[in-house]
């Protein structure tokens, strides 16, 4: 009779074990469901770096999220696993292009770059077309050869890491890409070094340090990209690009090393970020359109630039143009449109909005006479501006510099400058109250600080002849 009672117990305790064995796994799966479902792609949601900028904006273009670890281990391409050795000095491009190729057959495929070493490899173009879903993810430091002396022969001095024909790719991790810049700019056709402030001649190739060409639906998150030898990064012939948390940094004199360019590329977001470094934060050059940007503190640095545009004589075109929430620091430029004598073509739809400036020189900057010497001669036909807008532009400025400056071209002048809402001070010292204004057209919504008596109203005489020079 007890050995009855024991079974019917036993029996008991099975079946309540199997019950909330299936009731956990129940709950599991349902768990899985609402997480999966509740991130929509495109529009990631993740802590800002700068506190005053607390969430991230929705993605512009359609790309997915940023991947997690896939689930099985068959997409993870662990360099180290194709011979990788990470320790700064041993050659580790075989083990990456390796990794890549193998990546590139997979789906959602991802080349590993493991914390804990320092993967250096050379000059190298990782190329598509590849399965959806890849991911580039460097946990450890990647980096260069250190400097021109270091610098393979038969590599490339314009690039170092080029991404090529590639659609749906991410590009991230948890680590550092390390320029090893400082005897690229030491190079005596740099002028930041000198005593009188002038280049020697000669050859003076520096890499951009990493370049997307002709791919689309891009994501490139949380890396710490430093100390470039010329560009951290730029973006040429792309479509469908999200860029957001990324730390890129460079010194203050360290020449040509532009955060993030942009060139014949459309629908662009750039969001959360945080740059400093010795050229513009973010340059956009012809062939860009429908660019978002918010969130991203700049400085030091030479500000947010659209341009230089129209040089030898070329034809521009850059449009829908945003640039908002953003803080500018101890910049040589706030907002700035470029552009050289003799181009044509046209900068329309740019709206600069909601901007801190921090003792910054030349806070709103046109400048239609940009020239890199004192030998650019007068030239006639010019890249049109007009539908610029400028509004809650605050904060300090240094006043080595007027804090507003529209230099129009003496014969396309600039048309539709809206301000409203813009007030800087000086940093330090007393205010300067002579903004400079020249052929430009607009309008004051609201009082200037410092007063801005030298916008004309209206629109010019030859508005019809301006406009044949757009795009």
């Amino acid at each position: 009779m007890e050995l009855v009672r024991g079974l019917v117990v036993i029996s008991i305790i099975v079946i309540f074990l199997l019950q909330n064995s299936s009731n956990v796994q129940g709950r599991y799966h349902h768990h899985k469901t609402k997480n999966k479902s509740s991130k929509k792609p495109g529009s990631p949601v993740s802590p800002s770096p700068d506190p005053q900028h607390p969430s991230v904006p929705s993605s512009p273009v359609n790309t997915p999220p940023i991947p997690s670890d896939p689930s099985t281990s068959d997409r993870i391409f662990d360099v180290k696993s194709y011979g990788a050795v990470g320790d700064g000095s041993a050659d580790d491009t075989n083990a990456f292009v390796a990794a890549w190729k193998a990546a590139c057959e997979v789906e959602s495929g991802v080349v590993l770059a493991p914390s804990g070493y320092v993967f250096m490899i050379t000059s190298t173009i990782f190329s598509g077309p590849c399965k959806p879903g890849l991911v580039f993810q460097v946990d450890g430091l990647l980096m260069p050869p250190d400097g021109p002396d270091s610098w393979p022969e038969k590599d490339s001095r314009k690039q170092w890491l080029v991404f090529y024909r590639l659609d749906d790719m991410t590009l991230t991790g948890k680590g550092t890409i390390e320029g090893n810049g400082e005897k690229w700019w030491d190079l005596p056709c740099k002028p930041h070094r000198s005593s009188n402030g002038k280049a020697s001649k000669g050859p003076c190739d520096s890499p951009a340090l990493i370049r997307f060409f002709m791919s689309s639906n891009l994501v490139i998150s949380n890396l710490r990209i430093q100390n470039s030898p010329q560009f951290h990064m730029k973006f040429d012939g792309c479509q469908g690009v999200l860029i957001q948390q990324l730390y890129i940094s460079s010194p203050k004199l360290s020449p040509n090393t532009d955060g993030i360019h942009i060139e014949n590329t459309k629908t662009v977001g750039i969001y959360n970020s945080l740059i400093s470094n010795g050229d513009d934060c973010i340059s956009i050059g012809t062939g860009s359109s429908n660019v978002d940007i918010e969130a991203v503190t700049c400085g030091p640095s030479h500000g947010i630039s659209i341009g230089s545009l129209g040089v030898h004589n070329s034809q521009a075109c850059v449009s829908n143009i945003t640039v908002r929430n953003a803080i500018i620091r101890d910049s040589d430029n706030g907002v700035r449109i470029k552009t050289w004598q003799g181009g044509t073509g046209s900068v329309s739809g740019i709206s600069f909005q909601d901007i801190q400036m921090e003792n910054v020189r030349n806070c709103m900057i046109i400048d239609q006479y940009y020239c890199m010497s004192k030998g650019c001669r007068n030239q006639t036909s010019a890249v049109y501006v007009t539908d610029i807008s400028y509004r809650n532009i605050k904060g300090t400025y240094d006043v080595r510099t007027p804090p507003i400056h529209f230099a129009c071209s003496d014969t396309v002048p600039c048309t539709k400058i809206t301000l409203s809402e813009v007030e800087l001070l000086p940093e330090e010292g007393e205010l300067v109250d002579d903004p400079f204004c020249w052929n430009a057209y607009g309008t004051e919504e609201t009082v200037t600080i410092p007063p801005l008596n030298c916008l004309r109203d209206g629109e010019p005489e030859s508005e019809g002849e301006v406009a044949s020079y757009g795009c």
